[in-house]
């Protein structure tokens, strides 16, 4: 079947059940079978032909507009794409330039920006990663260190930035600096774009606990950019940063990571032959009703997107809700592996019977997006008024 059934003028102008099951239909016929459901996050050369693949169907960005190159989605759209992907088990391509650079330099980069970065990220020429965190400013992010200093016509650039995903498979990353040290905290914050190979940079890849690399270190020593580095207002990245972080909010808290956990529930209980036990059925109906609430609850700031209204600070209780669900489904299945709950490979070979995979994976839900801690805050503070 040819592409262009795939490549339509106007997405939005189908109605939502049809272009669900279009979506249906691209990934039965266009994702590569071998990388569904992946156990880990794909490198980038494994997971680039499933990229290329959405390149060439024009699909690789559902968010961007469509005179840069993307399917131009609206709201809605683009949460039936992202539900139906989840619920495919479509690999996850590394997509920091699609969801968070792109979005950005679109609406705060120069024409000369767009020209040059957009279409190489579509092309796969330019594979991106994210320099935000650091040591000591994670969920506290305004208190980042890295420091960039104007040198004529260059930048130079001295810090580090922490869990930076798949920072060791990108060629460039976008980063906060902090470029006025006298400024209160959240000002004094820029936004530049650093090509990964440039003198002074180096990475330090992080093992995680099921001894995956997926996360790196970065390291600037003295590392000079151009001055047209710089996206949008200087000082004024801090605000450019969080204008995008409300829609991406929304799927730090879908019941995706829950729903795939708790799937393998029943199929994990029959196999160690506790599934008939009362204690181990209660705890199972408990764990599928709090996944329920949690849907009705993720559809709740669902029609918020679909209205074309915007979200405001409570659906941090999407995210704060979600991953504590996730853990306490990663628990109970390793409750039930019982001796296999420290093994680092699945069962026989059996991704569905990988309880510790889980279990690991779960761990860093409350941290990342916003540690849980953070979201109380945020709650108290903007929902209910708390001094």
């Amino acid at each position: 079947m040819s592409a262009s059934r795939y490549t339509l003028d106007d997405y939005n102008a189908l109605g939502d059940d049809d272009f669900r099951a279009l979506v249906r239909d691209f990934l039965k016929e266009c994702h590569p079978p071998e990388l569904r459901n992946p156990v880990k996050r794909l490198h980038w050369d494994e997971a680039k032909p499933w990229y290329m693949e959405l390149s060439r169907h024009g699909w690789l960005a559902p968010n961007w507009p469509k005179q840069y190159g993307g399917m131009g989605l609206s709201a809605s759209k683009q949460l039936i794409y992202v539900e139906e992907f989840e619920n495919f088990g479509a690999a996850r391509t590394p997509d920091h330039g699609m969801m968070l650079f792109g979005p950005l330099l679109i609406r705060y980069g120069s024409e000369e920006q767009k020209a040059h970065f957009l279409p190489k990220i579509l092309s796969g020429e330019h594979i991106w990663c994210q320099g935000y965190s650091e040591p000591n400013a994670g969920s506290d992010l305004a208190s980042l260190r890295t420091q960039a200093v104007l040198d004529g016509d260059e930048w130079v650039i001295n810090g580090q930035k922490t869990w930076t995903t798949l920072g060791g498979d990108a060629d460039w990353i976008f980063m906060l600096v902090r470029t006025d040290p006298a400024a209160k905290k959240q000002e004094g914050i820029s936004f530049l774009l650093v090509p990964m190979k440039s003198k002074g940079v180096s990475v330090k890849p992080i093992v995680n606990l099921d001894l995956q690399d997926e996360f790196s270190e970065v390291f600037f020593d003295d590392v000079r950019v151009p001055k047209a580095n710089l996206v949008g207002e200087l000082n004024k990245g801090w605000s450019m940063a969080k204008a995008l972080l409300g829609f991406e909010r929304i799927f730090l808290g879908s019941p995706r990571q829950s729903a795939h956990a708790f799937a393998r529930l029943k199929g994990l209980a029959q196999h160690y032959g506790v599934w008939d036990d009362p204690i181990v059925r209660d705890r199972y109906n408990q764990l599928w009703l709090d996944l329920e609430d949690h849907k009705a609850l993720y559809e709740r700031f669902a029609d918020i997107l679909r209205r074309g209204e915007t979200l405001g600070a409570d659906v941090s209780l999407l995210k704060l809700n979600q991953s504590e669900l996730y853990q306490r489904i990663s628990e109970f299945m390793l409750q039930i592996a019982g001796e296999d709950g420290g093994r680092l490979e699945p069962v026989d070979g059996n991704a569905d019977l990988h309880a510790p995979g889980i279990f690991l994976t779960a761990r860093a839900a409350t941290i990342y997006g916003g540690a849980s801690e953070v979201q109380r805050n945020i709650i108290a503070k903007n929902v209910l008024r708390l001094p």
